[in-house]
């Protein structure tokens, strides 16, 4: 039984899927204006776990993360560095697989990007205006936020609170102030798509509302992302898509709190982040997993390079502890119930990780038998997402070496090759050569 805390709800519930043993996941990913930072990773670390424990407990985890890869910061920024916006945008999501490779993040099912997906951005807001729920303004649609009866449902906001006390720019094309973009007509040199009403390139909230339903259908179980986004993004995506549909959009909503630096939440917009990659370079992926896993990721966590270092030293103890101790495969039955049932509650990390460095304690002290304890510290660990030494020696063999030289062939053949080349990059991290010829593609051991 997993339960957890449901930010719809307000409370925490125990998890009933839309279909038995399976589990659907929307999570928002990243806006591809900068670099991945230490805040995004502590949003896909938490959605790893989620996945990673729904897995354990024997469910099919179907898991969509997006790329918002049009929006007005990308287009401004590409613009201050003189580039297109499809190759500067392209470069940050190809460090945020890497980064997320690295921290060993299982992959989603997909990541779909907004660009590939405006035909059906362009259905739903037609079916908006259908509806009566959308409304077209010079080349541009808004959302007639009033006409959805459960606005505020997930953030707790109330429309007329928000109409007195909100400060929001006035827009003469709109018939209130508190209506939202779904399609914005296109500037002079913006790119563009063309609508039935001209010109443009989708809004922000619609996106994420089309992509999720596109992959997961019309109503799924989990959606998930930071705190940052429950209003307006999240608020919106519910109104737009449950006006569409007549549907419930999903089920559980899972946030994750904010990562601060100095008081204030880390992220682009402020220019106080700092780049995953570059972390990476300093501390291990295995650290600065369980760096995050030390707070809920329903708490505020304050960025302290001293937490990272103190990390960093945790975790060699633990893996110096198991390759000193682990051998054969019996466990401390009672301690690894212990460790399950703290993750099926509200996925509580701290807890966890408070029950294995207890036990590490007691089996050096003598309390408790050293190799049972490892080898059951050393299977929580994995099911947590970490890569022990032992393992990463031996991660890969032939049959999925096979899998993924197939999975780069297809890449090719949609000519998706800057996937195919980071394929043949972190394979040849391993040692491992990719021949391609125009017979196919062969591999071999270097």
């Amino acid at each position: 039984m997993i339960k957890f805390f449901n930010t719809l709800s307000g409370k925490k519930e125990v998890f009933k899927p839309l279909k038995e043993g399976n589990v659907s996941i929307y999570v928002c990913g990243m806006t591809v204006q900068n670099r991945p930072h230490l805040g995004h990773m502590r949003a896909y670390i938490t959605a790893d776990l989620i996945r990673r424990v729904f897995e354990y407990n024997g469910y099919t985890v179907k898991m969509i993360q997006n790329f918002t890869d049009i929006d007005d910061k990308v287009i401004e920024r590409s613009k201050e560095f003189g580039m297109d916006y499809r190759v500067f945008g392209e470069q940050y999501i190809k460090e945020y697989i890497d980064s997320s490779m690295k921290m060993n993040i299982l992959q989603p099912y997909y990541y779909p990007r907004a660009t590939q997906h405006i035909d059906e951005i362009i259905n739903l807001v037609e079916k908006l205006i259908e509806k009566g729920y959308a409304y077209v303004a010079e080349g541009d649609v808004y959302y007639k936020t009033e006409m959805f009866k459960d606005y505020g449902k997930l953030s707790g906001k109330k429309i007329e609170d928000l109409r007195s006390g909100a400060r929001i720019e006035i827009n003469p094309k709109k018939k209130n102030p508190l209506d939202f973009t779904l399609w914005k007509g296109a500037k002079e040199g913006e790119p563009y798509w063309y609508s039935p009403w001209g010109k443009g390139r989708p809004g922000w909230h619609i996106e994420c509302s089309a992509m999720s339903m596109k992959y997961l259908g019309e109503t799924f179980d989990i959606h998930a992302g930071g705190t940052d986004l429950i209003f307006p993004h999240h608020e919106n995506e519910i109104a737009q898509s449950e006006a569409a549909t007549g549907k419930p959009f999903a089920n559980y909503w899972i946030h994750n709190e904010m990562l601060r630096i100095k008081g204030e939440k880390m992220s682009k917009s402020l220019s106080n982040f700092l780049a995953v990659s570059d972390i990476l370079k300093e501390i291990s992926p295995n650290a600065l997993r369980l760096y995050y896993y030390r707070t809920h990721f329903r708490s505020p966590l304050e960025y302290d390079e001293n937490s990272l270092q103190e990390a960093s030293s945790s975790f060699s103890r633990i893996e110096r502890f198991i390759s000193e101790n682990a051998s054969g495969n019996d466990l401390d039955e009672e301690l690894f119930d212990k460790l399950i049932e703290t993750l099926n509650d509200n996925f509580n990390t701290p807890k966890t990780l408070g029950l294995i460095f207890a036990a590490i304690k007691d089996a050096n002290n003598g309390i408790k038998g050293k190799s049972l304890t490892a080898n059951t510290v050393k299977k929580a660990l994995n099911i947590l997402g970490f890569e022990l030494k032992e393992e990463r020696k031996n991660a890969i063999s032939e049959k999925v070496i096979d899998g993924i030289v197939a999975i780069r062939d297809k890449m090719r053949a949609e000519k998706q090759f800057q996937y195919a080349d980071m394929i043949r990059e972190e394979l040849n991290k391993l040692n491992i050569e990719i021949l391609d010829s125009k017979n196919g593609t062969k591999w071999r051991i270097k």
